[in-house]
């Protein structure tokens, strides 16, 4: 999920739509992932997928990154695009599946830019009107989509097509809104049961599953934390890098902090942000500080080293 600072619309038009959609199908296609629904709104995003080698962070980096610029660009307009971080939530895929899918592709309707099922099917910025074969998006994996609601694809898509419109008279639905514990359990009432039974149970609000999703997912991650803790630090920090990127490129490391604009001083600084992202996972803020520039500054310079076009 990605909402505008302040609210504030990241689509102006159609070819803004468009330019956005271009560019997640090709992250999504260069990160081998599974894209099962997503909307366009004026202000905000939803796209639920399947992460592929690289994960959610590299595509999401990527695509925004590539966005906020392009966007600043064509409407001649300065400063952060995006309010914060991107939002993601981990899904369990056999019990939310189907209804993250509903929930995503019926918000032009709940929104009252689409007026009824039958508008959706060629809305062209919801998914929705590829799973019922009305657009075709190569990096969308309709089939999985319609393999869940039968083996022949016309039936298939006519039992998609029911469940959607049943979807909406049901109003919102706190599992997929609400905190953690509510998600985890599967609404109020089953959190209220298991407290009166003082039964205790695992909940986060970053995971949308049932209790031992979320306990196998935390205990997953806090593994992966204690050895990434134990990999040597002297050779993963960003004064490494810097290190290594200066010596290549013969120049001085003050030289990078002075804000020189020399070209190989800022193919070391480009090299040096990329590597920084790509290798210790740092925000654009923080190697910016270390670099002694601005923020947008590394921004701009990992999409050069990106090779990502900006039109």
């Amino acid at each position: 999920m990605v909402r505008g600072i302040n609210k504030a619309d990241i689509f102006i038009d159609d070819q803004d739509r468009g330019r956005f959609l271009q560019r997640l199908g090709r992250n999504i296609s260069e990160a081998k992932c599974s894209v099962y629904a997503w909307t366009l709104m004026d202000n905000h995003i939803h796209i639920l997928f399947k992460s592929g080698e690289k994960g959610i962070s590299t595509v999401m980096r990527k695509l925004l990154t590539w966005y906020a610029i392009y966007f600043n660009r064509r409407h001649k307009r300065t400063g952060h695009l995006f309010e914060n971080r991107y939002k993601s939530i981990l899904c369990e895929e056999d019990r939310y599946l189907l209804a993250l899918i509903r929930y995503i592709h019926l918000n032009p309707v709940r929104a009252g830019i689409i007026k009824n099922i039958s508008k959706l099917d060629s809305y062209p910025w919801s998914g929705h009107s590829a799973v019922v074969g009305r657009r075709n998006y190569k990096w969308m994996d309709t089939e999985y989509i319609l393999s869940q609601f039968g083996n022949k694809r016309k039936s298939a898509i006519e039992s998609y097509r029911q469940f959607i419109k049943e979807g909406l008279n049901m109003g919102r639905i706190p599992e997929l809104t609400g905190g953690g514990l509510i998600r985890s359990l599967g609404g109020w009432s089953q959190v209220i049961s298991m407290r009166r039974k003082d039964i205790e149970v695992e909940s986060d609000e970053r995971i949308l599953g049932g209790s031992d999703f979320v306990a196998s997912i935390i205990e997953d991650a806090e593994k992966r934390q204690i050895r990434q803790l134990k990999l040597p630090q002297s050779d993963k920090g960003i004064d490494k890098i810097i290190e290594e990127e200066c010596r290549k490129r013969h120049i001085r490391p003050i030289e990078l902090k002075g804000g020189s604009r020399r070209s190989r001083v800022s193919q070391a600084r480009a090299s040096i942000a990329y590597r920084s992202v790509e290798e210790l996972s740092l925000s654009n803020a923080e190697i910016a500080r270390h670099l002694g520039v601005s923020t947008s500054a590394i921004t701009r310079a990992i999409a050069k080293v990106e090779g990502q076009e900006i039109g």
